[in-house]
């Protein structure tokens, strides 16, 4: 066993590094070399996320492969994962096979639940601490956002899907007054 093990490590030392994208690009730069992950300034992430709201405004992208190519294209490293945050992050949905920008007062506002209202399709209590929100598909995530950054006492947390959200409370008293507030910005 012993001799099994040190021909794995031999071999295990002998095998090419795997190069992630960020690794790659990092590369090209000529700093390459370092372990740690790619890890972006607050104005880089700005930068990065303007870029993304200008291509989306074109009107050209259809899917995240060709944000994420045009980005690339414009100099920015980025990653399937890093564009679907940012995309979540800045509130953008997806219906109808096109992207959809949140209204400006949306982004600058937090907590302005006016212009979702019409994605939320019904409410539901599931045990005393979690409440169900259903959404339009691909939906959930813009509308988990917002819960999330209106930072509510009763919110403990949210996962969204495509279509759902999940949102966990302390108590059934904390998800009562949850549904009510609800029930009261999405008019269900």
């Amino acid at each position: 066993m012993r001799a099994f093990l040190c021909k794995l490590a031999h071999v295990y030392a002998q095998a090419d590094p795997i190069v992630i994208p960020e690794r790659r690009a990092a590369a090209a730069r000529g700093t390459a070399g370092s372990a740690r992950p790619v890890v972006l300034t607050d104005r880089q992430q700005l930068d990065r996320r303007n870029a993304i709201l200008r291509l989306l405004r074109s009107g050209v992208v259809q899917r995240q492969s060709d944000l994420a190519q045009l980005l690339r294209r414009d100099g920015f490293v980025v990653t399937q994962s890093s564009v679907s945050r940012d995309l979540r992050e800045l509130g953008v949905l997806k219906a109808a096979g096109r992207y959809l920008l949140p209204p400006d007062e949306i982004s600058r506002a937090n907590g302005d639940f006016g212009a979702l209202a019409q994605f939320v399709r019904a409410l539901r209590a599931a045990g005393p601490s979690l409440t169900i929100v259903r959404t339009t598909i691909g939906a959930a995530q813009s509308v988990a956002v917002a819960i999330d950054k209106a930072d509510w006492p009763e919110v403990v947390g949210t996962i969204s899907g495509d279509d759902t959200i999940f949102v966990a409370t302390t108590n059934a008293r904390t998800q009562q007054r949850l549904l009510g507030r609800l029930h009261s910005l999405f008019h269900l």
